[in-house]
């Protein structure tokens, strides 16, 4: 296709990519579909294509491709005539690896993610519970340090590929009573006593995804286990979300490109009065106007991934991405079975199973609603001044200025988080003045200073506002990252700086 993003070694490898998925793949969507699940040797066969690495590191199987290599993939999945399908390969390839490839240990990435690369290992991404949805912050799973083990206690639900998952990356409350700040990521061998799969869960759609209600009783894990640095996990879950929509978007903009594709043939062949379909103007003109409103999903989406190709975090044009390919793609095929009158309602057409596999897009990855808490956040919060509402009980005239704020850290630094610590840290505070700081901690000690020197291990960008907020309490943290307010180079890194120091306080 002629386009800014893909070249000719893409368009050949969309060419494989739906060879494989109409010759091994689609062929057996009514066989999984019933048996509600897929068959392991499908995954090894996607391993030994290259398929389940695609921009992952050569190092542990992957092909280091760019990341447009994988926006073909999603794209073409629905061509498996699956959305079970989809999320299954989704949820093992781009959510139960990903907190290991950006913040596991080397065993961790030779144990776990490179038998995922080669179809060998299958794995879940375990954060819902039954009393949680969209609010990560809430789950009460524990993991309990006891020697150089986790005990594991709590339950999830709606775990994609639960029942024959091989490991779970876990969310756990490693420390209770902080919200969000006490979350950490564990891998949880699904072999280990006490770990059982309570129920599978039966759906509208998605039939050959295996889907599941997961059940932790005192499940003792190595303490080596852990993703990256304790209490971090929630950050970790936020910093993955916009991959997570973006692959939601690429493979809706994939289902109604299909959807419409698979209406545009039935229109043309069936007859009414004499004549196909196809030669009604009411059916022609709607159908063109859904072909143009997949075009406009499809090529935001393509900007989102160039974003992320870019190192962005693009998190408002993966929230918009997401809500509008996934909400088009439930009424593409809402209009689109229309067109098929009684024969769309009937499950011997694959229409059927588009409709209902449609419809739990607009959920799954963050619900539309919260996307567009999302949207409007960065919307319209951002445009609101700096009062008493957003950065705490005094006014922002009468408050600390920045500069006060960072001439308090050496003051506010944890004798213990600081033992050991070394790290540069650089700021850049929109409408401050001076608007850049240098803090670097080591032996022990705190020095700040009105410049930004040296190379740093992190460097965040955010407005004064914001930083206000932060520290005087009237703006939550979690809503800071998930709406993207504050900007990062090193997640890891900013998480470790915030663990030095105590709360701002009158002084």
């Amino acid at each position: 296709m002629d386009s800014i993003y893909f070249t000719s070694d893409h368009d050949i490898f969309r060419q494989t990519v739906r060879r494989f998925l109409d010759e091994e793949v689609a062929p057996h969507a009514e066989e999984w579909e019933e048996a509600r699940a897929i068959p392991r040797s499908i995954w090894k066969r996607m391993g030994e294509l290259g398929f389940l690495g695609i921009s992952l590191p050569e190092a542990y199987g992957g092909s280091e491709a760019d990341l447009f290599y994988d926006v073909v993939w999603m794209e073409e999945m629905p061509r498996s005539m699956m959305g079970g399908f989809c999320a299954s390969v989704g949820v093992a390839q781009y959510m139960a690896t990903a907190h290991i490839l950006k913040h596991g240990t080397e065993d961790q990435k030779r144990g776990f993610l490179a038998p995922s690369i080669a179809g060998e290992y299958v794995g879940a991404l375990g954060i819902t519970e039954p009393d949680t949805g969209s609010d990560v912050a809430a789950i009460r799973t524990t993991a309990v340090l006891d020697g150089d083990h986790y005990v594991i206690n709590g339950s999830k639900t709606f775990i994609t590929n639960g029942a024959g998952a091989d490991f779970v990356t876990l969310a756990c409350k490693t420390t209770r009573g902080v919200g969000a700040a006490g979350i950490s990521l564990i891998v949880v061998e699904t072999d280990r006593p006490g770990f059982a799969v309570a129920r599978k869960l039966n759906k509208i759609g998605w039939h050959s995804s295996d889907t599941a209600e997961l059940s932790f009783e005192d499940v003792r894990v190595p303490a080596q286990n852990l993703i990256g640095q304790p209490d971090q996990g929630f950050y970790y879950i936020m910093d993955c979300f916009q991959m997570e929509r973006l692959f939601g978007a690429a493979v809706a903009v994939g289902g109604s490109q299909l959807c419409l594709e698979t209406t545009l043939r039935y229109v043309n062949e069936r007859q009414a009065f004499g004549r196909p379909l196809a030669r009604f103007q009411a059916i022609r003109h709607k159908l063109a106007d859904l072909a143009a409103e997949i075009e406009a999903a499809r090529h935001l989406t393509y900007h989102t991934a160039w974003l992320h190709a870019q190192g962005k975090m693009a998190i408002r044009e993966s929230s918009m991405a997401k809500l509008y390919a996934t909400e088009l793609g439930k009424r593409v095929v809402d209009e689109c079975l229309q067109f098929f009158g009684g024969f769309g309602y009937m499950e011997e057409y694959p229409i059927a199973r588009m409709y209902r596999d449609a419809r739990v897009g607009t959920i799954v990855a963050g619900t539309s609603e919260i996307m567009r808490e999302i949207i409007s956040r960065l919307m319209i919060d951002d445009q609101r001044p700096a009062d008493v509402a957003r950065t705490g009980p005094k006014a922002a005239a009468e408050g600390p200025s920045i500069s006060d704020l960072f001439h308090s850290l050496p003051g506010r630094l944890k004798a213990e988080a600081a033992a050991g610590a070394d790290g540069v840290w650089h700021f850049v505070i929109a409408g401050a003045e001076p608007a850049e700081w240098t803090v670097r901690v080591a032996d022990g000690q705190c020095r700040v200073t009105t410049a930004l020197e040296g190379e740093p291990d992190c460097l965040v960008e955010m407005d004064q506002k914001i930083l206000l907020g932060l520290e005087l309490g009237g703006l939550n943290p979690q809503t800071a990252f998930m709406s993207g307010r504050i900007k990062v180079s090193n997640l890891a890194g900013i998480m470790t700086y915030l663990n030095l120091f105590e709360p701002f306080g009158p002084g």
